[in-house]
């Protein structure tokens, strides 16, 4: 179904794949809580470029691939250096030859297409700053088990309109949850991404609405989701960020406007005392580090379904 293709976004993938990905992300994690071995990669290498730093993606990558029976490269950015010791194409050219992935954590999106377009083996986007496709899959699977299911759940998203906002409005469209935005003016997502996700939305029989009153965003909410207000590469704005956003830190005084059994996620690292409080984050109501953890078994089922299929 998706083997040998690319994972660059989200919204590739159709309705199906994407349940059945969840679904075999739901079976990788029971084999693993049951201590059965499942080493369906044995003999493949995964190359990971960082050209962000990262505790979950390289952690979760480099796990999953040695318990499918395989193994992860790091490359570091000072022996990589993409498009400044060596073009991107070559590099692509290069690890084609070698290895049966490439993982790449990046700036620009456009990295990103560029060694899909010259290699030959699947491109796996590991965050860039359009989207963070394997942070969501997680999330999805992370709100299936918590919440029983998806389609019909309502998500509200408060804070930065970035690259996890854009997935997770494709993850919602795809899996017939709504979502709403809460954010301040400026900082909402891209308007390409909304008419998009709508199209896709509507499809499904879920909505995407956005708005700039927070306590609106999640009044009613299932889940509510919060991301930094300062991403990686926007270092210069934070003083101007920190005094836009406070009115969207997720705190109990806001949770209140959610439903009574919502749950609380973020996709880290989280700045505590900024875009949220310490008593909601290690609150009983989050479920944050339950995200973390099913990077792990969503991006398994993924290095699976590009590499060998399922």
């Amino acid at each position: 179904m998706l083997r040998g293709r690319d994972f660059l976004n989200l919204e590739d993938l159709t309705a199906d794949e994407l349940q059945a990905l969840l679904d075999f992300a739901a079976d990788l994690k029971a084999r693993q809580k049951r201590g059965e071995p499942h080493r369906l990669l044995e003999g493949c290498t995964l190359a990971m470029i960082f050209e962000k730093p990262s505790l979950r993606t390289r952690a979760t990558f480099e796990t999953g691939m040695t318990q499918l029976g395989g193994h992860a490269i790091d490359l570091a950015r000072e022996h990589l250096q993409m498009g400044v010791r060596e073009s991107v194409p070559d590099i692509a050219r290069n690890l084609e030859r070698w290895v049966d992935a490439i993982m790449a954590r990046v700036f620009s999106h456009s990295t990103l297409e560029e060694l899909a377009r010259y290699a030959r083996i699947p491109v796996i986007n590991g965050l860039s700053d359009y989207s963070h496709p394997c942070q969501i899959l997680s999330d999805l699977l992370t709100i299936r088990e918590h919440k029983g299911g998806l389609a019909g759940r309502t998500l509200a998203y408060v804070g930065d309109g970035n690259n996890v906002c854009h997935s997770l409005l494709f993850g919602g469209a795809l899996t017939g949850m709504h979502v709403r935005v809460g954010c301040p003016e400026g900082y909402e997502p891209l308007p390409s991404v909304v008419e998009h996700a709508r199209r896709l939305a509507a499809r499904h029989g879920a909505c995407i609405e956005l708005m700039h009153d927070p306590r609106e965003a999640v009044a009613g909410a299932d889940i509510v989701y919060t991301d930094t207000w300062v991403s990686m590469g926007q270092e210069a704005e934070r003083e101007l960020r920190i005094r836009v956003f406070p009115p969207y830190q997720v705190n109990a005084r806001l949770l209140q406007y959610a439903k009574p059994d919502a749950v609380v996620m973020h996709c880290l690292p989280a700045h505590r005392g900024e875009e949220i409080t310490d008593d909601v984050m290690d609150g009983p109501q989050s479920i944050i580090f339950d995200q973390a953890e099913n990077r792990l078994h969503a991006q398994k089922a993924l290095l699976v379904a590009l590499i060998r299929g399922i």
